[in-house]
């Protein structure tokens, strides 16, 4: 498993990060003890980093359990995903520590921009809860670079969690510049497509009314289609080296030299165990430029065709 530094002054994070929204039930109800017996085998395959939300449903408080007698293993990040007021961000970090059964977050994010509150206001919260000792670092998450930007500008902004992966490329055209040249990190959330990058799905899948992807208009015909092709164009590439699709999609974004960390949900010790191996998978320059031209052969015209998502699903 690689390990790197998230922006500067930074702590050292594993490059794949288990991601939670999937074991809190966002995409379809989950035992506990299975889930927790996911990030155990998470961490038993090196990861060092999880990050979860005050809004990933029971998600703080499987990880909370899991991380008993191992909460020293990891840099445990979560996220501020109610209003922004001083009274919710005083309660949401209380609920958050105690979820966690811990006495500090390594690394606090605010989930989305809330345009309803000062970004200045909230900041200034944050500052607090740093000082304080609550926090060690300070996180956003799909935010703008010029959002971004404004938020540096209010104080130490260590990590930014963007959209990002072979199907929704669009953070390529500015917040992935804008962090590799001012020193944030990025960890990268939804590398898989959500699943659809996989082999897993084909383009008329239907997810069950409980899977948040049942309805997302991320899963349009267009993107699905989309995917089921990239797919398809790489699936004889990826077997000829002993790897699974899964494990492409997360060394294809790892391969940013922007990115520092993919996150990546497991629902089962298997699943976690696919996505660790993929942390020591290192593509070369060759294997990328042959990755390019299978999928622009297969996607014809797709750049222009394919509509930007602006709602994240989490």
């Amino acid at each position: 498993m690689q390990h790197r530094q998230l922006g500067e002054g930074g702590p050292q994070v594993s490059a794949v990060c288990l991601g939670t929204w999937p074991i809190g039930g966002g995409m379809g109800a989950v035992d506990e003890q299975q889930a927790i017996a996911a990030i155990h085998a998470s961490l038993d395959s090196g990861l060092t980093f999880v990050d979860t939300a005050e809004g990933y449903r029971t998600s703080e408080s499987v990880v909370g359990r899991a991380l008993r007698g191992r909460r020293d293993e990891v840099t445990l990040a979560t996220k501020l995903s109610g209003d922004h007021s001083k009274e919710h961000i005083a309660e949401a970090i209380e609920n958050s520590l105690a979820a966690l059964e811990t006495d500090r977050i390594d690394l606090y994010q605010i989930h989305r921009p809330r345009s309803e509150w000062p970004i200045e206001e909230t900041m200034a919260e944050l500052v607090k809860l740093k000082d304080a000792g609550k926090i060690r670092y300070i996180g956003v998450s799909n935010f703008s670079a010029d959002q971004t930007r404004d938020v540096q500008a209010l104080g130490p902004v260590t990590s930014s969690q963007p959209h990002y992966s072979l199907l929704f490329r669009e953070a390529e055209e500015s917040i992935l510049p804008y962090c590799r040249d001012n020193g944030i990190g990025v960890m990268v959330y939804a590398p898989l497509g959500r699943g659809l990058l996989t082999g897993k799905y084909r383009a008329n899948h239907e997810f069950a009314p409980g899977d948040a992807r049942h309805d997302h208009q991320a899963f349009i015909p267009l993107r699905r289609q989309q995917a089921t092709a990239i797919v398809d164009a790489l699936r004889g590439w990826v077997a000829d080296r002993g790897r699974t699709l899964a494990q492409l999609a997360i060394a294809w974004v790892l391969a940013n030299p922007a990115v520092t960390s993919a996150i990546v949900g497991a629902k089962t010790p298997e699943q976690a165990r696919e996505n660790a191996a993929a942390g020591d998978w290192q593509l070369s320059q060759a294997d990328l430029a042959e990755i390019d031209r299978l999928v622009t052969e297969a996607l014809p015209g797709a750049d222009a065709e394919a509509p930007t998502v602006q709602q994240p699903m989490r």
